[in-house]
């Protein structure tokens, strides 16, 4: 096991991988802009090192100034959270070039699956269903309209570099096809530095279900059942739940084996998640790979008893993951998380960056809080709104239902607006109820949760 690592990130993911490492022995270096200065994961890390100022452009995006970090520091490895430069392959080639290790999957996987195309096409070789979709890029858009054509409205456009929903356009009508192409690519290129789309057959209501999958250099390659994060807006998640309401046994092997599938075809270590689409009649599709750990990862660990974090040290420290022999693994109970961002969900879940006057989380059997702030902490305009998450496990859906709302009536976040309003609203809509939410349920829903 490592000595001592370097956290390459900020906020509740900075908090949770530091404690996982010190409940290894593991030393921890926080870096920090001058914005986050006086925040808690920079006093709990062993060692804090400023790497520039508040944008994140010049701090926790500046490759340089994180390496010379954990150099100076005699950090032995980085872990870089998610979000910022956790899926950045010249960032992980980077740490190796420096003799550091990368905690996460090697630069050659995360590029691959890094570029949508290239990672549809690599798993249709490998026998995961996809979605019917172009060969690679649409160079023009009568490239585009002819696939179209040839598939069938509706479409969706895909930035070929895209997460987070950016360059990814939905198409209805053959007559808006142009204007759609033509944006999507104007907002991938912004985003991305790389402009290219490609387009794909747009499957109509679907949920969102993912597998969390771990893998080591022991030959050891698991899956950690899944997780539905059908509630989202703008493709961004809210709500994550595990085991999904809409899987059987059956179906659920079949999702783990294709997402093992996927794993081995591009030689995976360390933690990641295989994302798929299921539609109204239980067929799921590929979507995307995500190499690195997620903002949901607590949902998985409550139905498994597997602390993620700690296996990714495991695993990139060169031993075998210490939950291999507990596989394959099923349910036990049910878990949900609500993401309590600062944002005012009644005028389009507007950011509300401000000071928190008072926190204070609920607790009991069942509930896990996880965020870095308290009474007094400033929440910053400069980074995402997350304050914290909510994490409710409980023997059944029904009891994870019932103590979620009990969580909520008791979160008490006062100075900015929040979005806990919204997940009780959630948890009092007869579709989510029932367990039948798609990704249209915030649009759908959107009278009764508003």
């Amino acid at each position: 096991m490592f000595d001592k690592i370097l956290v390459a990130n900020r906020g509740e993911v900075a908090l949770r991988i530091m404690r996982a490492a010190k409940e290894l022995g593991v030393k921890t270096v926080a870096v920090y802009s001058t914005e986050d200065a006086d925040t808690y994961p920079v006093h709990y890390a062993d060692e804090a090192v400023c790497i520039g100022p508040a944008p994140a452009g010049k701090s926790y995006l500046n490759i340089p100034n994180i390496i010379a970090a954990a150099q100076t520091t005699g950090a032995q490895a980085i872990h870089p959270g998610y979000g910022f430069l956790a899926e950045n392959a010249d960032f992980a080639r980077a740490c190796i070039d420096n003799d550091l290790v990368f905690i996460g999957p090697s630069p050659e996987c995360i590029e691959s699956m890094g570029d949508k195309s290239t990672a549809r096409d690599t798993m249709k070789a490998c026998g995961v269903p996809t979605v019917p979709g172009s060969d690679g890029c649409l160079d023009t858009v009568e490239e585009a309209q002819a696939f179209a054509d040839a598939v069938g409205y509706p479409v969706l456009i895909k930035a070929t570099a895209g997460g987070g929903g950016k360059g990814m356009r939905e198409v209805h009508d053959p007559a808006d096809l142009e204007a759609q192409y033509k944006a999507a690519r104007t907002e991938a290129g912004a985003a991305f530095g790389n402009d290219g789309v490609y387009l794909e057959k747009l499957v109509l209501r679907p949920r969102h279900v993912e597998v969390q999958v771990l893998a080591d250099d022991f030959g050891n390659q698991i899956s950690l059942c899944e997780r539905d994060c059908s509630v989202q807006r703008r493709h961004q998640k809210l709500v994550e739940e595990a085991p999904s309401p809409a899987l059987t046994d059956e179906l659920r092997r079949a999702m783990g084996v294709a997402a093992i599938k996927a794993v081995r075809a591009v030689d995976y270590r360390n933690a990641g998640t295989v994302e798929f689409l299921l539609d109204q009649d239980g067929k799921f599709y590929f979507m995307e790979m995500n190499t690195r750990v997620q903002v949901e990862h607590p949902v998985s660990e409550e139905i498994t008893g597997v602390d993620i974090i700690k296996e990714q040290l495991r695993i990139a420290a060169g031993e075998p993951m210490s939950c291999a022999s507990r596989a394959p693994f099923s349910p036990n109970g049910h878990a949900m998380e609500f993401r309590i961002n600062a944002e005012d969900p009644a005028h389009g879940f507007r950011p509300c960056p401000g000071t928190i006057t008072r926190f204070e989380p609920p607790a009991g059997p069942g509930v896990r809080v996880e965020s870095y702030v308290r009474t007094g902490s400033k929440i910053s305009p400069f980074y995402d709104s997350m304050v914290a998450k909510l994490i409710v496990h409980g023997q059944d859906r029904d009891e994870v239902l019932a103590r979620g709302r009990r969580a909520l009536d008791e979160f008490v976040i006062e100075g900015i607006e929040t979005t806990i309003p919204f997940h009780q609203r959630v948890l009092a809509n007869d579709v989510f109820i029932a367990g039948d939410a798609t990704t249209d349920f915030i649009e759908t829903q959107m009278g009764d949760l508003l």
